[in-house]
């Protein structure tokens, strides 16, 4: 069932919390979506929206990374394939243009995703201490990263009673 915004507003005033956390850990396709169509949503009800993105996910805030994010052909058990097919040459880019083109019927890119997040007021936090793990300087990042924080500040979102928190 498809709430109109109206009831969506209406039932966040009914006891939704007033938060969203969510640490994106992975910088897959098929892991970056649950977390954006999830940060899209949420302004919608009146809940405010903070994404934290630490390891393989901080590569999607580069400029290098933002449009170049894939999905993985070994190991991924929802992939309508033969594990072994992926080990193949070629594999992972051939899977990466057919879930985009599958994608995109449904939802913007995910540099577009990216800018919808921040047109509706939710916040884009990189990792400082991933940033130094993998070499990467502020000015590899893209203009939508609202900041650069740790674990600490991460944590005092993540406790706030009002905060629902995911891991993606």
């Amino acid at each position: 069932m498809v709430l109109a915004t109206e009831q969506l507003q209406e039932a966040a005033k009914q006891g939704f919390k007033k938060k969203l956390v969510i640490v994106v850990s992975k910088g897959t396709i098929d892991m970056l979506y649950p977390a954006f169509v999830l940060a899209t949503t949420a302004p919608a009800m009146g809940i405010e929206v903070d994404l934290y993105f630490t390891f393989w996910g901080l590569r999607v805030l580069t400029k290098k990374g933002v449009k170049s994010a894939k999905i993985g052909a070994v190991g991924n058990p929802g992939i309508p394939m033969p594990n072994l097919m992926g080990v193949l040459p070629g594999m992972t880019a051939m899977t990466t243009k057919m879930m985009k083109k599958r994608i995109e019927k449904y939802w913007p890119s995910v540099p577009d995703m990216i800018k919808m997040i921040k047109e509706s007021g939710g916040r884009i936090h990189a990792c400082s201490p991933t940033m130094g793990f993998m070499g990467v300087d502020e000015k590899d990042l893209i203009p939508e990263v609202d900041d650069i924080v740790g674990a600490s500040t991460f944590l005092g979102w993540a406790s706030d009673p009002e905060a629902i928190t995911l891991f993606i």
